[in-house]
């Protein structure tokens, strides 16, 4: 099964000879190694470079043992350039190699070597790209599946497609499975023998427990507003728990970086400035989320959300909570403030966009109260109402554009809709 992810070649074209080091980060099995050694090689060959002048090597495969020994590596790569023309370097699992930060720096020194490399492990999550490199590597995050690749090679209907998605996600591997119950042990075994063991051994963390009660909870609250204070409450009337909230603040940052959790931060829009209080967390893939609990809390609603979230960041939008207050009187006269919530602000250098996520608008209430906190934002950048129905996208007499999800994350270009 082949999965075009032309965003994420257009990346690495784009930075074809940059002079940096491309180092390919992501959640482990999300399809780091086949973007570049399937995706990338066949561009490469499609445009004529020679296979000889590709040096590809996958570190975690036996064969290639003594190459993660350094000074081997190097030895092998230089005995492989013998002309002036460029030649790609291309390492799967970098981690594996011996003083890798010190064998990448020393190809950079190779003027005619372009080097890619990807790393998922406990000795190369996100907070390596940068410091290890000084400023020498150049950070390509891949993302699980979106639901536009996800459907374009699935079986059956666009429904039958989102119907999957929200209960397994976006891993590639989940679509060789065929049975829901391979698909569950799939993701359930991936957490706990890979995603758990990475952050436990890189780490030291010597209370797995609480790291596992922390990973339920979050979970359990996707896309609701917390923060490491409040998670030491829960601890402690829910589970009885006396946990700090500097340890849980720290645990939540090594589950963000190894790329299962990330944090929108709340945003004042007509302040324009950042609320250091709540935070909200989202999955990078729903299906870790849901494998993490069991699939036993799959609500769709919760996880639209969560969908919509990793689609605007797939898109490569920063994205925050907004919050906007509003003034008015009471029945007495006196000034009141009211403070409304906007699911995400969308932000992408002079692009700006506020959206809703809704599951259902079935009343003119439940309309009204969606539409408030958009109305409220007095600029021109654009509003939307994401919705599960089937729906086209619709403008109202105030700007604010309504669709469907599947129209959403089908329609590459829906922000513009």
């Amino acid at each position: 099964m082949h999965i075009n992810r032309d965003f994420y070649l257009k990346k690495l074209i784009s930075r074809e000879k940059n002079g940096l080091i491309k180092v390919i980060t992501g959640v482990r099995r999300c399809g780091k190694s086949y973007l570049l050694f399937n995706i990338f090689h066949d561009y490469l060959i499609e445009k004529g470079v020679d296979l000889s002048h590709i040096i590809e090597i996958a570190l975690d495969d036996r064969s290639n043992l003594k190459l993660r020994d350094p000074d081997a590596m190097l030895a092998y790569v230089k005995d492989q350039i013998v002309d002036g023309q460029n030649y790609y370097i291309i390492l799967d699992e970098v981690q594996l190699l011996g003083e890798f930060e010190d064998v990448l720096n020393s190809f950079l020194h190779i003027k005619n070597a372009d080097v890619y490399v990807t790393g998922s492990n406990s000795r190369f999550l996100s907070s390596d790209v940068i410091t290890e490199f000084r400023g020498r590597g150049d950070e390509i995050h891949i993302y699980p599946l979106n639901f536009r690749e996800y459907q374009s090679v699935y079986d059956g209907s666009k429904e039958e497609a989102w119907d999957e998605y929200v209960m397994y996600g976006g891993l590639p591997f989940v679509l060789y499975r065929n049975t829901p119950e391979e698909k569950e042990e799939y993701l359930l075994s991936l957490f706990r023998t890979v995603y758990l063991s990475d952050i436990i051994e890189r780490h030291h963390v010597r209370n797995k427990e609480e790291l596992d009660e922390l990973i339920n909870i979050l979970a359990s609250a996707t896309g609701s507003l917390t923060n490491s204070v409040k998670l030491s409450k829960t601890f402690k009337s829910v589970k009885n728990k006396a946990i700090s909230s500097v340890t849980l603040k720290k645990y939540a940052d090594y589950l963000e970086d190894a790329f299962l959790i990330s944090r929108a931060e709340r945003y004042d829009i007509k302040g324009k400035k950042y609320i250091n209080s709540l935070v909200k967390y989202y999955f990078e893939d729903v299906g870790i989320r849901n494998a993490r609990l069991g699939f036993r809390q799959v609500e769709e609603n919760h996880l639209m959300e969560n969908i919509i979230y990793n689609e605007l960041r797939n898109r490569g939008y920063h994205v925050d909570v907004g919050v906007v207050d509003a003034y008015g009187k009471d029945a007495a006269g006196k000034t009141i403030r009211k403070q409304y919530e906007i699911d995400f602000v969308a932000s992408r250098g002079s692009q700006k966009y506020y959206l809703q996520s809704v599951f259902a608008m079935n009343t003119p209430e439940k309309v009204q109260q969606e539409q408030n906190s958009l109305l409220h934002v007095n600029d021109h950048f654009k509003k939307m109402i994401i919705v599960r129905d089937r729906m086209k996208p619709r403008r109202n007499e105030q700007g604010i554009v309504t669709m469907g999800i599947l129209n959403f994350l089908l329609d590459e270009n829906s922000l513009d809709a």
